[in-house]
Parts: C-alpha cells; sequence; structure tokens
C-alpha cells in the first residue's frame, strides 16, 4: 500500500557517473554538481534513494542529502576510504561485480565459470565489508551484468543467479536496456529493448531475485503481476 514513485518504483536510483564500457572517471565535484539538485528534488518524495557511485566523498554528501542507500559498481573498491564512509553512516549498500573497471574491463573478459567466480569475488568482498564494520544485513549484491563479460557470461549468470542466495544477501539484477539484449535479438536501439528487458527480469525472478534494476517500471510490475499469478495459480 501507499504512494509510489516513478510508475511504482521502491527506490529511486540517482548517479552522477556513467559506468558504460569505456567511460573516463567523472570526479566527485562533478557527480554532485549532477545529482545534487535530484536529490533535493526527491527528498519528500514516497521512494527511498539510492546513489550509484565509486567515490567516498559523494557517498556521505548525498547521504547528507537524504540519500538512503549507497550503490558501487566496484563494490567499494575504487575509493579506499568508501568502506568506512558506508561503516560510519550505516546504510545499506549494494556490491555490484564488475571485472576490471568502466574504461578496460570489456576489452578481454575471462572467467573459468562465471557464476561461481562471481560468487566467490562478491564473497570477498562482503568479508572485507564486514571487516570493515558494515554488518552482512545491509548488504546487497548484484553479480553486474554487463559490466566486464562477454554474452556468454552474461547468459551464464541470467540461467544460475540463484547461485548468490548463498552469499545470505539479497541478490540485485540489473539488465534493463543492456546491450545483452539486442546482441541476443537483432540489434535494436536502446529505446526498443523493453521486451528484452521483461524477459531478463522474469528470468531473475524465477531464480529468486528480489530486487530489479529497471527503467520501465510500471511495464516490469505488470509482468511480474501476471507472473506472479501464474505461479500462484
Amino acid at each position: 500500500g501507499g504512494a509510489r514513485a516513478g510508475g511504482g518504483a521502491d527506490l529511486l536510483d540517482v548517479g552522477g557517473e556513467p559506468p558504460r564500457p569505456g567511460a573516463e572517471p567523472v570526479d566527485a565535484e562533478t557527480q554532485m554538481a549532477r545529482i545534487g539538485p535530484v536529490l533535493d528534488g526527491l527528498a519528500d518524495g514516497p521512494a527511498p534513494v539510492s546513489v550509484d557511485t565509486r567515490d567516498a566523498d559523494v557517498m556521505d554528501a548525498a547521504l547528507t542529502r537524504g540519500a538512503a542507500v549507497i550503490n558501487d559498481v566496484s563494490a567499494l573498491t575504487h575509493d579506499p576510504r568508501a568502506p568506512a564512509v558506508v561503516a560510519r553512516r550505516g546504510c545499506p549498500v549494494v556490491l555490484m561485480h564488475m571485472q576490471g573497471e568502466p574504461r578496460t574491463m570489456q576489452d578481454d573478459p575471462r572467467y573459468a565459470c562465471a557464476p561461481l567466480d562471481v560468487f566467490d569475488a562478491l564473497a570477498e568482498r562482503i568479508a572485507a565489508c564486514e571487516a570493515a564494520g558494515i554488518h552482512r544485513e545491509r548488504v546487497v549484491v548484484d553479480p553486474g551484468i554487463g559490466f566486464g563479460k562477454t554474452v556468454a557470461h552474461n547468459t551464464a549468470l541470467l540461467a544460475r543467479v540463484g547461485v548468490l542466495h548463498g552469499l545470505g544477501c539479497p541478490v540485485l539484477l540489473g539488465v534493463s536496456r543492456k546491450s545483452l539484449i539486442p546482441k541476443l535479438s537483432n540489434g535494436e536501439p536502446a529505446d526498443r529493448r523493453l521486451p528484452g528487458s521483461l524477459a531478463a527480469a522474469l528470468a531473475g525472478v524465477r531464480e529468486g531475485v528480489q530486487i530489479l534494476r529497471v527503467h520501465d517500471v510500471a511495464e516490469t510490475r505488470q509482468a511480474l503481476a501476471i507472473a506472479r499469478a501464474v505461479a500462484g495459480a
């Protein structure tokens, strides 16, 4: 119950540093200039806000401006001060798996077994967070679809993302509009990837994923409603 934002979103994700393949880093001051007004505008909204950043200064400033969750594509490895900020502020944090860093992550990603390698890497990051004073119950894990992974790696992760439940943390999955979809289909541009995004989201939910990071919120909610009704019939 209650009002929902953004077509039914339970959490709004805001970021000032697009972590696309080949992207250059964006400094903390520029990130805050981009997201600060957005955070202010969402401060009294019906949904909490997560901030997508790798930088400790942005994390600290964003939490002060009303953000509730930190979402770090580097799993708190990019900025050595980041774990201490998250521990001190006591907020939930999303640890995403990425092989390499945005500028080079798609150069030549390699895994022995992508689902198990991602599991092991995230287990190490959870242990590091606990050592830094971040309690496991505040950690969410994300397999990082498209971040240092080929199409084969991504599809293997989607098929077996349920193994991440063994980490004892909620699992977040972000596949919406990603390049995996046109690579498996017919090269569709980002604004024509809704069907593939929904298919990937439903695949994740069948594997028990608890959180979906999507662009098309209302459409995803409709698909989930039908899938859940059928599953419960």
